[in-house]
């Protein structure tokens, strides 16, 4: 039976658009009963200026309190130098790096253009990959831009060979806005796989209009099987407005369970997990 691996992402990106402060116990509890349910991989936290995502400013707080588990990996957002440096401090097991597809969206997300993105990200990886710590990259608006439109397939190969070029060991790759249908979906992958092997690729899909499963199927289907989703489907993101919750986990894994595949999640530990997460969708969202 072959494996798809989830990569859990709900303390992260689950949590980063929501506008009341969530109690960093609250943060540490989800995260533990998430360490329980088999997943091999939890995006914890993000080290990023709290001024940008307050949501988020207790990252060494939260990563102090978990209990960790040996056989999952704990990684945290690092957008510079001094998110590196803390993300070090907390002994994190790796880091992942973003960049946008889209000129607008990087400026509206990292306040630059792509080109400088890769600039102050170049140095960060390059020591990450000399102290040993693996980094994951992040791809956003792969088919759209809340700013800018479409997104030319050409432009999401060309940057994914360049983050792997650069040191990643992965590409997640970003329905940022999650409007895409699956034919869009199938056209840029149909581009990149012309150049990169489906296994160091992920797909982060977005559920705003309920097209989420049946691209992660789009995605199945081409070889990928490394999926980004998130407890309960929290999720969002603070710059692109209107964009719901990543792909629900529990959901997920049902489906892939029902195509024949193994991810060596225990649903009813899910299910506990989604418990303590399920209250949180009620808390109003960032408006931007």
């Amino acid at each position: 039976m072959e494996s798809v691996r989830i990569f859990e992402v709900g303390p992260r990106d689950g949590l980063q658009n929501i506008a009341a402060p969530v109690p960093t116990e609250t943060k540490i509890a989800l995260i533990d009963a998430l360490s329980q349910t088999g997943l091999g991989a939890i995006e914890a936290t993000s080290f990023v200026n709290p001024q940008r995502v307050p949501q988020l400013a207790d990252a060494a707080e939260v990563m102090s309190g978990i209990r960790r588990i040996e056989h999952v990996r704990y990684s945290a957002l690092v957008p510079n130098q001094r998110g590196l440096t803390a993300a070090l401090a907390a002994e994190m097991d790796e880091i992942a790096v973003f960049v946008s597809a889209s000129e607008g969206f990087s400026r509206a997300n990292l306040g630059c253009d792509i080109e400088s993105s890769f600039a102050r990200l170049e140095p960060i990886v390059e020591q990450a990959k000399r102290l040993g710590l693996p980094v994951r990259g992040y791809l956003s608006c792969i088919t759209h831009c809340p700013h800018d439109g479409p997104t030319e397939p050409v432009q999401v190969a060309h940057l994914t060979i360049r983050l792997l070029a650069m040191g990643c060991y992965e590409v997640s790759l970003g329905e940022t806005l999650g409007t895409a249908f699956p034919e869009q979906i199938k056209r840029v992958l149909a581009e990149i796989l012309q150049h990169v092997p489906p296994h160091q690729l992920a797909a982060h899909f977005h559920d705003t209009q309920g097209r989420g499963l049946a691209n992660v199927d789009v995605a199945l289907n081409h070889g990928i099987r490394t999926f980004d989703s998130s407890i309960a489907g929290l999720g969002g993101c603070p710059f692109a407005p209107g964009a719901a919750g990543n792909v629900n986990t529990r959901a997920l894994v049902e489906m892939l369970h029902g195509r024949g595949f193994q991810t060596g999640v225990n649903l009813q530990k899910l299910q506990a997990a989604e418990a303590l997460a399920a209250p949180l969708l009620g808390i109003p969202q960032v408006k931007k």
